[in-house]
Order: C-alpha cells, then structure tokens, then sequence
C-alpha cells in the first residue's frame, strides 16, 4: 500500500510512521497541499492522505482517479473540502469520526475562559513587569446560560464541562442525542437567551452562515460565540459588523472562512491581505487561533491509528463503514 501523505507537518510524522510502518503501508510525505496544481504528486500511489485545507474538488477527483488512486482517507472528522458525489463510482472515502473529542471541547473552554479573564493580556502585562489590574475584568461562568449547536460527541463533552462550571446548558441539535439529558429548544430560543453560544456541528448546505446578520440580532447583547467547527458556519463580514455594534460581546475563533490561504503556516514576516482576517485579529474581544483544538498527542495518536486502520481494512476488502463518507462505487 502506496500512500500520498499532503499537507504534512512535523507533528503528523511520528504517528504515521508508528502505526503505517508495521502495517506495510509506504508514506510519502508531501509539504504541499493537494489541489490542482499538485494532484500530479500522486501518481503511482494508491491512496491519498488529506486534512482540512486540502482541495479534493470535482477536478482534483478526476485527476486522482486517472493516475489510479483507489481512495482518500482524511486525517479529520470534518469532510467538506471533498466533493462526496464526484467520488461517486471512483473512490472511497474515509474519515476519522471520533479522534479526541475532549481535545477540541477543552480548547473551546480555554477560550472561553481567556477571552473572559483576559488572561491572554495580563501574560503580556506581567512580562513587562506591568501589574494593573486595569481593563481585566470577567464574569463568573457560574450560573451563565451556554447555547450548545450541534450536540455530537464534542459538543456533549463541552456540555459537560459547561456543567461542571455550574453553567446552564441550551441545545440544539438536528437530530437530538437520546438520552444525553440535554435541554434541547429551537434556535431562536438558544439565540434569545444565551450569554455563550458554542458551535459543534458540521458544515453542510444547511449550517452555512448559520451565524448571520440575522441570527445575531436575534442574540443577548454582549453575547460571546465560540466556534471550534468550520469557519464558513459563520458569516465573517456580519460577524465582524456585530462586534463593531456592541451586539456580539467577543468572539473566539479556532476556524475561519478563508483560513487555507492562512492557517498553519507563518506570515509573521509578511503582510496579511485578507482584510477580514487582519480586522478580527485586530480587534481587543477577539481571539483566533489556527484550527488547534484537535491538537493534542492523545488525538494525533488517535488519527494516526484510525487513518491507517482505515487504509489497510480498505485494501484487505474489509473496510469499516461507519468512517466512510464517500457514495459507495
């Protein structure tokens, strides 16, 4: 077994190599990105290893399926770079349902939490020796309402965080966990009377700008959103427009619309043209982060196992159907 490894970063390799080794799988690791440009890199392989800044557009299957490749297997939950129905009757795709869905929750509330204690500025004042206590106050989580969206294994691991603070939990959920306990209302009911909305569900046609103009006026004022999920759940421009009009209290960000063009590479020298990005990162109530809340070692042992179980069940004719996403051929 031949695979394509894209988008490679330090940390991806001592996984793969500890689980794809003895199971006779060859890696090649490729810094680039797949997309147009870079689809020729696969020839010869026969499957290809892709995360979520990765473009597997209609072209890109295609082009994959011309140089022989038999399947794509995602390092993440998340599918939306891939274009599901081109796969169709060409190659298989597996994901990685369940990685470590207290790696992702646990960084929703550390954000939460720093945006609140302005933990994040009072670092930076300490180092300069600067102890004022000035412009740093929170609020007590206690007793808070939190809106909850999309109530998978994630978002029901941050509830129970949520309620290990004492805060009162809201959710919805398209299709409801039975048994979870949980509260769950209608949207405009979690916009209405949230203090802290948290986003946990997958991007789809339907969830798309679920956060706009229109839902945040439906919001407290000074109400905090988190999301942790996919960056195109939120409409950046009325996000930002929220911020600007005192509606929208501050914002924690780990994903972002435009975020392949940006996140996990340094730009540190260079200067930012996504104007969107620069005015949000720009802004005292806003914190970004770039798409960190998987990573943990715990979870990065987890892709790694799972992606690789998933390549050589494939190849064995025995692959595990509850990781695949893709249109049986």
């Amino acid at each position: 077994m031949k695979l394509a490894f894209f988008d490679t970063k330090s940390y991806d390799v001592p996984g793969f190599d500890r689980y794809g080794i003895p199971a006779g799988v060859e890696i090649k690791y490729f810094e680039p990105n797949l997309n147009e440009d870079t689809v020729s890199l696969a020839a010869g392989f026969d499957a290809v290893c892709v995360f979520v800044n990765d473009t597997v557009n209609a072209s890109v299957v295609d082009a994959l399926y011309s140089l022989g490749v038999k399947a794509i297997v995602l390092r993440c939950a998340g599918f939306n770079n891939v274009d599901i129905k081109a796969c169709q009757g060409k190659l298989r795709v597996f994901r990685v349902p369940a990685y470590s869905p207290h790696a992702v929750a646990e960084h929703a509330m550390a954000l939460l939490l720093t945006i609140n204690r302005r933990t994040h500025k009072a670092y930076i004042r300490t180092r300069d020796f600067n102890f004022s206590l000035q412009g740093l106050a929170g609020f007590d989580l206690y007793g808070k309402t939190v809106g909850i969206i999309g109530t998978g294994k994630i978002g029901r691991v941050f509830a129970d965080i949520c309620k290990g603070f004492g805060m009162h939990i809201l959710a919805y959920d398209k299709f409801p966990a039975q048994g979870s306990g949980l509260n769950y209302v209608a949207l405009p009911e979690l916009f209405a009377k949230s203090d802290i909305i948290s986003l946990h569900c997958p991007l789809t046609e339907e969830t798309h700008h679920l956060i706009n103009a229109d839902s945040i006026a439906q919001m407290k004022k000074g109400v905090i959103i988190i999301n942790t999920s996919r960056g195109s759940l939120i409409d950046t421009e009325d996000l930002i427009s929220g911020i600007k009009e005192r509606k929208v209290g501050a914002a924690c960000l780990d994903v972002y619309e435009e975020e392949g063009d940006f996140f996990y590479e340094d730009f540190s020298g260079h200067i930012v043209e996504d104007d969107k990005l620069v005015r949000l990162i720009s802004m005292p109530n806003v914190i970004v982060t770039s798409h960190q809340a998987f990573l943990t070692e715990e979870a990065l042992d987890n892709i790694a196992a799972t992606t690789v179980n998933n390549l050589v069940r494939f190849f064995q004719g025995d692959p595990d159907t509850s990781t695949e996403v893709c249109y049986k051929p």
